[in-house]
């Protein structure tokens, strides 16, 4: 019965009706009280995430430059495919091929980061928001020739493709922290520049055209086509 009315003042009533002195006091749980609310969270950061690996921030549509493009692409051909499908699987291999070149890209940005000593801030000042407008960089004309030394001087980027303009906000963060020169110092020493033979590395070599022309093909078969396709595999294998 004692139990039973400390419960109900604990659920209605002010807590000290039901606090007990002597009563160890209890431990927070390890886990969120709502599995649902964690999962909510860790889906929207990988949505974050995703949305951030765009190279123009300024872009909605996602379609100004030829990878951005090839990856809207890819996503919304994706979209319309069944799941499960070898069609599904093959964009699948195409987008995470993408989207793990840029990946690695930011990676080298955030080893040099931490090894500048913003081990802790280097993940917010690589973060870029769709709505990052270049009205609001403090010092533009010299972010974008320091891209442009990065781009020419380093092995940060492929060589054969402009660099992401996200970057230039980016930098533009680095420069108003005075620690512009010492990224560049320690991206020119990590990072040095490859001849062309050396550069194609796994992961970062895709064929745009190809994964264009690919979708293209795709969308003209049809979903049918591609349940065709998966049972010519299931049978080969």
């Amino acid at each position: 019965m004692g139990s039973a009315f400390k419960r109900f003042c604990m659920q209605f009533c002010c807590c000290c009706c039901a606090e007990d002195e002597d009563e160890e006091e209890e431990k927070q749980p390890l886990v969120t009280p709502d599995p649902l609310d964690y999962f909510t969270r860790e889906v929207q950061k990988r949505r974050d995430e995703e949305t951030n690996l765009w190279s123009e921030p300024g872009d909605p549509s996602h379609s100004e430059r030829a990878d951005d493009r090839t990856l809207y692409t890819l996503l919304q051909a994706r979209n319309k495919t069944r799941i499960g499908s070898t069609g599904y699987r093959r964009l699948s291999v195409d987008i995470e091929a993408m989207r793990d070149t840029r990946r690695e890209v930011r990676d080298k940005w955030k080893t040099i980061l931490e090894n500048l000593g913003f081990m802790a801030e280097a993940d917010s000042l690589l973060t870029v928001s769709a709505g990052a407008s270049a009205d609001r960089m403090r010092n533009a004309p010299a972010a974008r020739a320091m891209l442009h030394t990065l781009h020419t001087e380093t092995s940060i980027f492929s060589s054969k493709e402009a660099p992401p303009e996200r970057y230039l906000f980016i930098i533009d963060r680095l420069l108003y922290l005075d620690i512009g020169e010492d990224f560049l110092a320690k991206a020119r020493r990590f990072y040095p520049p490859k001849d062309d033979s050396d550069e194609e590395m796994p992961g970062l070599a895709i064929n745009l055209p190809l994964l264009l022309a690919r979708v293209e093909a795709m969308n003209g078969r049809g979903n049918e086509d591609d349940d065709d396709e998966e049972d010519d595999s299931e049978k080969d294998d």
